[in-house]
């Protein structure tokens, strides 16, 4: 069976590869940037480039998209053009095609303002049932392609399947205020506990979902490390989230004092992945535990698949100020 993976040269569609290929399956990765992963180089923005690149294909993998870090940098209309355009383009080849299983790699961004609680308020428990509040054009762009996904679904019959993943870049954060105050891996552990990834554990959350497209038909699920919090945990995190770890996990204090690490005075969302790993059976292996665990032992807490794969960037440009053009 030919899984199609779009946007192939990229942090996600690259994982995708590796490890499908890896497993001895018939992956053809398209991108509009030439790769060692891709084998057929155009934009899914043009629909006669995407009907070709679907002929004899049986499952899609779309991870293709413009992303927050180009906000600042792409227009409105590039962003309808790549993520709505591009995404309805794949729908209808894959639904002419008859496509048995379409995962859409949609973003916990799409939440927006959902992810914030006003000052003073508890924590955010984000959950597949929060309605998203889109803050910019790639949260508009990420919950429009969510509903022509839900379309074709249940109007046409294309079993498909939405996985709002959390954090997987390796990059430095796109906050000046927490690059400048914490190393990269130090903030990349602490996120781990409410809003981040592995990105072997992203793949392996495809590669579930592939498998249970057709079973399930339709569904949304959030895709991030399991949290060790509860609603409990809520108004407490907002306040003196450092309180809440060590009660958790006590012996985080001498494990982080050891590399000169800390944690974060506030956290203000948790994302809650119970729904996709009863579910789609995914069964991740990165969390906050597994840091820890790295830690006394001497080693990396990220994957060897995020090793090897490594920082690409969103940009050709490099800018002064950081990885990214914003704040």
């Amino acid at each position: 069976m030919t899984v199609l993976v779009t946007g192939s040269a990229g942090h996600l569609g690259e994982a995708l590869m590796r490890v499908l290929r890896g497993a001895g399956r018939d992956a053809r990765g398209i991108d509009i940037k030439p790769s060692d992963h891709t084998d057929r180089v155009g934009s899914i923005t043009d629909p006669a480039f995407v009907r070709h690149a679907l002929k004899h294909v049986r499952a899609v993998v779309h991870a293709a998209t413009l992303h927050k870090p180009h906000v600042a940098t792409h227009g409105y209309s590039e962003f309808v053009d790549t993520n709505i355009s591009g995404t309805l383009n794949l729908l209808e080849a894959a639904s002419e095609e008859g496509v048995g299983a379409f995962v859409f790699t949609s973003s916990t961004s799409a939440f927006g303002s959902a992810l914030t609680p006003a000052p003073g308020e508890p924590a955010a428990w984000i959950t597949e049932e929060v309605t998203p509040i889109p803050r910019n054009i790639y949260g508009v762009s990420k919950v429009a392609a969510e509903g022509l996904c839900e379309l074709f679904a249940r109007r046409h019959g294309l079993p498909i399947l939405i996985l709002r993943t959390s954090r997987f870049f390796p990059e430095a954060d796109d906050d000046a205020n927490v690059r400048s105050r914490y190393e990269i891996a130090n903030v990349q552990a602490n996120e781990l506990l409410y809003r981040r990834a592995d990105i072997e554990d992203v793949v392996s959350a495809h590669l579930a979902a592939l498998e249970r497209a057709k079973e399930s038909r339709f569904g949304r699920y959030i895709v991030s490390a399991p949290t060790p919090f509860t609603r409990d945990d809520l108004a407490e995190l907002r306040a003196d989230a450092p309180s809440v770890v060590l009660r958790h996990f006590p012996e985080c204090e001498a494990l982080f004092a050891a590399r000169g690490w800390q944690l974060f005075p506030t956290i203000d969302r948790v994302y809650v992945s119970a729904s996709a790993m009863a579910s789609l059976g995914w069964r991740p292996k990165y969390d906050f535990r597994h840091v820890l665990r790295s830690l006394r032992n001497g080693e990396d807490f990220l994957s060897s698949l995020a090793r090897e794969i490594g920082s690409k960037g969103y940009h050709d440009t490099v800018f002064a100020d950081g990885p990214y053009p914003i704040a």
